[in-house]
């Protein structure tokens, strides 16, 4: 129980602005439970008065009072589960909410070590299973608390001396509960943990079905996908195995009480000391008071399997961003582009090296500068630390002379654009992937940017033109299509500073040349890091730096310059 109150204290104030709506629905519950109360007394009312003495007269008032009390019942039941329903999807949309605005602030290196399935497992059902603990949970404990309340009341009040004796075994389901707990959120921890994986198998396999068909792998994904769906399949059982041995254990006691109870009562009914009416009224609140006990006992292993959901929630909000904004940012300006890396040493999580040892540069207003050097040596380190995903793990990165810990990330992000390596398409229409970067643009903003990335002709070769939807890992356009489309989308941000990174790789030369002009096009007067393995596009930098070790290495800055783009390639194959 004590993870329970640990998990209820930090998703408990999630609820705030519905807990007035809360307290309706506990409203609702209290009246409905004395509804019930209500008609099993005129129920006893009517057997002896109406029934017994077959009188008509006896039978309208008790029978139109129950009525009244039916409706009324019925109506707060509707209005208190309808207005529940309504809360608990507003909890789940919050939280859900809350979560992924923090995933997204979460930095690339949290990605590489979590299973992209699993993580999308504790966003929809680990979600859902902490909304069964703080609002549904919270609901049902009233309910069933109000409910045993009134009917065990209701007894006493006919026959104080039964309701004490049938009341005895009323603690077993609590004990039984309580036996069962522990090892039912054992059985939900590793449902869920294999529910994820399965979700992440099935989304490699997906991903990766070229690789798969290519290289035979069809079998082998089958029997991952089988591996951990036996996981599953073994912890749902086991779970759905306790709950159930749980529930007939209780039908067997629940049983054993309305027995006694009819056979003290026909014992008390020969004796003149009960009247059947009371006898059936009796009964009947010995019998509705079982579930809500019973209830209480199945909440407890509810809110014990939420608990699973609760910790593997835990770990994604627990995981802290690589930057944050700054306490005391600097107010905007008219940001010229200039870019220094002073003594920078990088090391990321968990790596057993530097990425980048004291690596100093400067790239003026307007530069462009290729940085190349061998896989691992540093380059793409140098893009995320200028677009701060991460901060140095030593020295500073200027933009204008001001740190970049100092500025805003959204201002930052804004004037520097990164094209990234990956062509990142969303799910939407041409228009919509390429104002990304800049949702308010208008159509001829949209247009010019489509045109000066050499898109705009095969963007209106296609039978819905821009409103063509394209998602990931589409196949309507081709790699330097697509490639086209980042590109337009980079030039619609129009920021002064630029990061490419590894602009051409993935295409082939023919589609390679097509993106070069429209680059050149990106670049002009911005200030430009270009990191790539291409060297063909040497020969339109400004300068050139070589990256080895996660340091600048020296190279010949006039033979490159003077170098034709095939002269340039050949000369760095050589090297």
């Amino acid at each position: 129980m004590k993870d329970v109150r640990a998990a209820f204290r930090r998703f408990w104030p999630l609820t705030r602005g519905d807990r007035g709506w809360l307290a309706m629905i506990v409203a609702c519950v209290v009246v409905a439970a004395l509804a019930e109360t209500a008609s099993i007394l005129l129920f006893a009312e009517l057997t002896d008065h109406a029934l017994k003495s077959g009188s008509l007269a006896a039978f309208w008032g008790p029978a139109g009072a129950w009525l009244g009390v039916a409706v009324l019942g019925a109506v707060v039941g509707y209005l208190g589960n309808s207005l529940a329903t309504w809360t608990a999807e507003r909890f789940v949309l919050r939280l859900r909410a809350g979560v992924f605005r923090h995933v997204q602030t979460l930095p690339p290196h949290f990605f590489q070590r979590h299973r992209r399935g699993d993580l999308v497992e504790r966003l929809t059902g680990d979600v859902e299973a902490i909304e069964q603990m703080v609002v549904s949970g919270v609901v049902g404990t009233v309910s069933a608390a109000f409910s045993a309340l009134f009917y065990a009341a209701a007894a006493l009040y006919l026959r104080w001396d039964l309701a004490l004796v049938t009341f005895v075994l009323a603690p077993l389901f609590l004990l039984a509960a309580r036996r069962f707990s522990g090892r039912v959120a054992q059985a939900s921890t590793d449902e869920r943990t294999a529910d994820g994986a399965i979700t992440s198998v099935v989304e490699e396999s997906l991903g990766a079905i070229v690789l798969t068909q290519a290289y035979n792998r069809r079998e082998a994904e089958e029997r991952r996908l089988d591996r951990e769906a036996c996981a599953w399949m073994r912890a749902s059982v086991r779970g759905a195995r306790l709950s159930e041995l749980y529930e007939q254990f209780v039908e067997v006691v629940e049983t054993v009480c309305v027995l006694a109870v009819i056979g003290l009562g026909v014992w008390e009914i020969s004796a003149g000391r009960l009247t059947l009416g009371q006898l059936l009224a009796f009964a009947a609140f010995v019998g509705y008071l079982y579930p809500p006990v019973r209830n209480l006992g199945q909440l407890g292993l509810t809110l014990t399997a939420a608990t699973a959901g609760a910790r593997r929630l835990g770990e994604l909000l627990d995981a802290r961003p690589a930057v944050t904004d700054p306490a005391d940012p600097v107010a905007p300006w008219p940001v010229r582009g200039r870019v220094d890396f002073d003594a920078v040493t990088f090391r990321y999580p968990e790596a057993d090296r530097p990425s980048l040892r004291d690596l100093s540069l400067t790239v003026a207003p307007g530069e462009l500068v290729l940085v190349t050097g061998p896989s691992g040596a540093g380059k793409s380190t140098l893009a995320k630390l200028l677009t701060r995903f991460y901060d140095p793990t030593a020295g500073t990165v200027r933009l204008d002379g001001v740190e970049l810990t100092d500025v805003p990330l959204e201002f930052l992000r804004t004037r520097v654009t990164l094209l990234p390596q990956e062509t990142l398409i969303i799910d939407g229409t041409i228009r919509e992937n390429i104002a990304a970067g800049r949702p308010d643009a208008s159509e001829a903003e949209v247009v010019a940017a489509a045109r000066s990335a050499a898109a705009h002709s095969f963007i209106t070769a296609l039978p819905d033109g821009y409103d063509t939807h394209i998602a990931p890992g589409t196949a309507a356009l081709s790699g330097g299509q697509l490639k086209r489309l980042t590109i337009a989308r980079a030039m619609l941000r129009a920021s002064p500073v630029l990061v490419l990174d590894e602009p051409t790789a993935g295409l082939d030369a023919a589609a390679a040349h097509r993106v070069v002009e429209p680059l050149r096009r990106l670049a002009a007067g911005r200030t430009t890091l270009l990191i790539t393995h291409d060297m063909t596009l040497a020969a339109y930098a400004d300068r050139v730096l070589v990256v080895e070790g996660g340091r600048l290495a020296a190279v010949d800055q006039e033979a490159v310059g003077t170098q034709s783009p095939s002269q340039s390639a050949t000369s760095w194959s050589a090297a």
